[in-house]
């Protein structure tokens, strides 16, 4: 296996043998209150928390535009067969569609907006680039959640990011309650990289986009983990946005409710953390789940 794995790796996974969580080395917030809109209170609560949520970052009637265009895409046709769009396994209906900024003006536009681009930068602390984007759509009755993982521990595995220097925004285009398969995280979690065990499979990408079960933590990692840290939910109403360190334990249940979710989601990965060659897997995953071109946006 041709691999960036090297003996000074920090994060060490995909592991023949179980390993212990080790302490995270580097820091969570990388910018100050002089460098955007986070003032110091804020950046500090989510170098503590590892995330932070803001009620009303796009307003209604951009959540309508951009469910609009969720709607427009996920019934075109010409893209049931495109690598970029995943459906649920049982139903057949879309689930996420990845790179959608390269299939919607109106997205790639809001990548770049102030409003996002400099609170990414603030946290990251400096220029920034698309590591990943998608939409997901959470269906009522049928959508399936994610179980419990760290986003940084597949990307630094099967991208090739070297360090957790990366965060996540997922803005909400429904409202998001308890009760509809809402994103849950582990507050203070980020500050622990667990190791995963077994070997990644050759094209793993091709089933755990539908359903994780490699890179995953162990049961009793994840109970100790709950019992330290408690769990917290993303709920708020549809414009509201969450970001969240790339590091942190996250994982989202079935909604079984008739009130679907579905949202925009952008992770920002700084032009200092560029792609390497994986460290835990044969090949780096299609550039559509993880981009190469480190170009900043601006």
């Amino acid at each position: 296996m041709t691999t960036a794995t090297m003996t000074d790796d920090l994060y060490r996974t995909r592991l023949t043998e179980a390993a212990e969580p080790v302490a995270r080395e580097h820091p969570t917030v990388w910018g100050t209150a002089e460098d955007g809109p986070f003032d110091a209170e804020a950046l500090a609560a989510h170098e503590q928390r590892g995330f932070t949520i803001l009620q009303d970052l796009i307003t209604p009637d951009e959540v309508a535009t951009y469910r609009q265009e969720l709607e427009r895409l996920s019934a075109d046709p010409s893209l049931r067969e495109d690598e970029r769009v995943i459906t649920e396994r049982a139903s057949g209906e879309v689930r996420s569609i990845f790179a959608v900024q390269q299939l919607s003006e109106l997205i790639d536009q809001l990548s770049r907006d102030l409003r996002l681009l400099e609170r990414a930068r603030q946290l990251l602390g400096s220029d920034v680039y698309l590591h990943q984007t998608r939409i997901n759509s959470m269906p009522g009755f049928r959508g399936n959640g994610f179980s419990w993982h760290s986003d940084f521990e597949s990307w630094h595995a099967e991208d090739g990011m070297p360090a957790p220097r990366a965060v996540s925004c997922s803005i909400a285009l429904t409202p998001n309650f308890p009760y509809n398969g809402g994103l849950m995280v582990m507050p203070g979690s980020h500050r622990t990289f667990v190791p995963s065990l077994g070997e990644t499979p050759e094209n793993n990408h091709l089933s755990s986009l539908k359903g994780q079960t490699v890179g995953v933590p162990s049961e009793e990692v994840i109970t100790d983990m709950a019992h330290r840290h408690g769990i917290d939910q993303f709920t708020g109403p549809a414009g509201s946005a969450l970001w969240f360190d790339a590091n942190i334990m996250h994982g989202s249940g079935n909604n079984i409710t008739p009130f679907p979710r579905s949202n925009i989601f952008m992770v920002f990965n700084s032009v200092e953390n560029t792609l390497e060659q994986p460290y835990a897997a044969a090949a780096p995953r299609p550039d559509h789940i993880a981009h190469r071109d480190a170009q900043p946006l601006r």
